[in-house]
């Protein structure tokens, strides 16, 4: 059996690397992770989910499915699915460029590579939930600070589609960012743009930001 090594914090400052650097660099740095280490995160994550006041009600949640080394969120969803919760995947809007929709997600469900090569369901009018009817998002970080400032994949998905939750918080689900621990850096700037997170979970801990 192999020994497992722990993944060591991503030491680094914003004044340090341009945030295409850095977003490189984590990727990179995730993408080293083995199986095993892989495995054990997806597992401490779903327990620290599990504990997570944010989805204690949350009923309808979307999730993503791991790419380029982000972590699984599946072991908590196999578990909250026994728990009645319906889970959906966000689906690129055909007509709305930039922006997302959502769409049911379970056994047997059809996918297709979308043009990032991310499988998703087809679109569909009738089955899609919109972004307000949801009751938590959670979705991949490439990086984070304790601040809440975020680095994702730089394509402004999410902040299009949940740019209502500045104007009207009451009616935005919990929008919680996921990572392995080690993504998180001393500090982000936070653009005017970026929606804010009220919590991100990691295979260690918690870190509550607002709401």
């Amino acid at each position: 059996m192999s020994q497992f090594i722990e993944p060591q914090p991503f030491q680094s400052h914003p004044d340090t690397f341009s945030r295409s650097e850095l977003r490189k660099r984590l990727r990179h740095h995730r993408r080293e992770l083995s199986f095993e280490q892989q495995q054990q995160a997806a597992e401490y994550l779903a327990l620290n989910l599990l504990k997570n006041p944010d989805l204690h009600r949350a009923r309808h949640i979307a999730i993503y499915l791991p790419n380029d080394g982000e972590i699984d969120p599946h072991v908590y969803l196999d578990i909250a699915r026994h728990k009645g919760v319906r889970f959906y995947l966000p689906v690129l809007h055909p007509i709305h460029q930039g922006r997302l929709v959502f769409s049911p997600y379970y056994d047997g469900v059809e996918l297709t590579a979308n043009r990032f090569g991310i499988p998703e369901p087809a679109f569909s009018k009738g089955l899609r939930r919109p972004a307000w009817a949801l009751d938590a998002v959670l979705f991949p970080l490439v990086g984070f600070d304790e601040q809440g400032g975020r680095l994702g994949m730089g394509g402004g998905f999410y902040d299009r589609t949940f740019a209502f939750s500045r104007i009207r918080p009451r009616l935005a689900p919990k929008l919680i960012g996921l990572a392995h621990d080690f993504q998180k850096v001393k500090k982000l700037p936070i653009e005017p743009w970026d929606v804010p997170l009220h919590s991100v979970v990691t295979d260690k801990r918690r870190y509550r930001f607002s709401g």
